[in-house]
């Protein structure tokens, strides 16, 4: 499939108006027409964030959304994803072990051990005033910088 057509997929009548409206927020106008071997890792993303955006959900799962990608093109990604997200307006759940992601994409965070919730609040927040050993102990084997 096209650019387009990837980003269309999930409309009931592949509105292009809306199509547009998505490639404008990704920034990827001028790639309607590209398939997928033409487009780089990052542009591959916008694409996927465009398709997953278009059918206007109220709540977007992101799972381990940057995995795939070099260093520095995910962090390039994570600003540009926080951006989008925010401009879209809806609201994102991201599942991931990065905890730069993490922090720096998030408003909040839930820090998680088997499968219960440890602690939940501002990045900030819960790296500097852990409520529990196990947070604590989750920070102080990485080493990170909070900046957004």
């Amino acid at each position: 499939m096209t650019v387009g057509e990837n980003v269309g997929f999930g409309l009931d009548d592949g509105d292009p108006d809306r199509i547009d409206e998505m490639l404008g927020l990704v920034g990827l106008e001028g790639h309607r027409d590209k398939k997928p071997d033409q487009l780089s890792g990052g542009q591959r993303q916008r694409v996927a964030l465009a398709r997953s955006l278009a059918p206007e959900p109220s709540i977007l799962l992101l799972d381990e959304p940057f995995s795939n990608l070099d260093v520095d093109l995910r962090v390039e990604m994570r600003e540009e994803a926080r951006r989008i997200i925010h401009e879209a307006g809806v609201t994102a759940v991201s599942v991931t072990h990065d905890q730069e992601e993490a922090f720096s994409i998030s408003d909040r965070v839930a820090v998680m051990s088997e499968g219960s919730i440890e602690q939940v609040g501002t990045p900030e927040r819960v790296f500097q005033q852990p409520e529990s050993r196990f947070v604590a102990a989750f920070w102080a084997t990485r080493a990170f910088s909070l900046g957004r």
